[in-house]
């Protein structure tokens, strides 16, 4: 039996945000992501067909879910639940530190 870490193998640079699968079956997916200042494009809405738990492990984030007015800060330990068609976007994340997330599409 292998032991990783969700922190490791992290690249120092990079240009896109990084979506890597950990754990995959046909009921779930399980997967990391890691962001460095990336956000939604200017306009545009995820909506997705399943729902997506996420939890952020560092860094920090901003969601905006459609029809509110108020951006979703979130920190480390945060974590939302996002419905399948959820319409939202992620405002901006941070720029100098990091953003790790845990994210379990079902």
């Amino acid at each position: 039996m292998k032991c990783n870490n969700i922190f490791s193998q992290i690249p120092n640079s990079i240009g896109e945000e990084i979506f890597e699968s950990l754990l995959e079956t046909d009921r779930f997916k399980l997967e990391r992501i890691i962001s460095t200042g990336q956000a939604t494009s200017s306009g545009e809405w995820c909506d997705q067909e399943t729902n997506e738990w996420v939890i952020l492990l560092s860094g920090s984030a901003g969601l905006l879910f459609e029809g509110e007015t108020e951006t979703v800060v979130m920190h480390p330990g945060d974590y939302v639940n996002i419905p399948a068609h959820r319409r939202h976007r992620v405002e901006w994340t941070d720029k100098v530190e990091r953003t790790v997330w845990l994210a379990l599409h079902y």
